[in-house]
């Protein structure tokens, strides 16, 4: 379970931004706050693991509020989220080392993307004890020169072209996907495929489908014992 913390002065916004992790498994809010000072408190007494941050706070800048941050809690991961455009503010928050930055206002598909490729980040640091060249290049490669590095000279007939992947797909996740699929050959339903990858069924179904749309995966309808299909997805294995 990720920690989630909101510093957001604008208690609407904070709220909207709170029911948009409801619907993501795996997270939890811990608290939200509306200025530098609660966030500092609140981070005092809650373990959080990432902090979506506002940069323009009442009483400081967010940006200027990292550093106190991880004074508190050293390992915390930021993701600013905020109406600013500025590039030095950009600039300044990559340089401080958050992990994405979001401008307002912001979409639940691209919100809950944002945070599946986070969760995908966790749970990929979390599953080695040593790293990799291929780790590494998941991590911090961008998806195209990413998928070009992993791919095997002889790739099987059921990976997919990720170099030129559609909004709402990312080669983390979708790597993460294929490779259970070729190793797992058996049907699996979005469901069951959710809980292997440690996502949702939503997001789980979103990345099997589009699999199915370029053929790299293929449905099996089952109608179970009480007769409600049920959509099951199979590895294409044709050559």
């Amino acid at each position: 379970m990720i920690n989630v913390a909101i510093a957001e002065d604008d208690f609407r916004i904070a709220n909207i931004h709170e029911g948009f992790l409801e619907k993501i498994d795996g997270v939890t809010v811990v608290g939200q706050a509306m200025n530098g000072k609660e966030t500092l408190q609140l981070l005092s007494e809650q373990a959080v693991d990432l902090l979506l941050l506002d940069i323009y706070l009442p009483d400081k800048m967010g940006i200027d509020l990292i550093r106190d941050a991880r004074d508190v809690q050293p390992y915390l991961d930021i993701i600013i989220i905020t109406a600013a455009n500025e590039k030095h503010l950009l600039e300044k928050g990559l340089r401080k080392g958050v992990v994405n930055y979001l401008i307002k206002p912001i979409s639940l598909e691209h919100f809950t993307d944002v945070i599946e490729q986070y969760k995908a980040r966790q749970s990929l640091l979390q599953q080695q004890d040593t790293i990799d060249q291929n780790m590494l290049d998941e991590l911090f490669t961008p998806s195209a020169e990413s998928s070009k590095s992993a791919k095997s000279a002889n790739p099987t007939d059921t990976e997919a072209d990720i170099t030129n992947l559609p909004k709402g797909i990312d080669s983390v996740t979708l790597k993460k996907i294929q490779t259970y699929i070729t190793r797992h050959p058996a049907p699996i339903t979005a469901e069951e495929m959710g809980e292997k990858i440690g996502s949702s069924r939503t997001t789980a179904r979103r990345y099997l489908e589009y699999l199915v749309s370029i053929n790299a995966v293929f449905v099996e309808q089952d109608y179970g014992i009480v007769g409600r299909p049920e959509r099951k997805y199979v590895p294409n294995q044709s050559p």
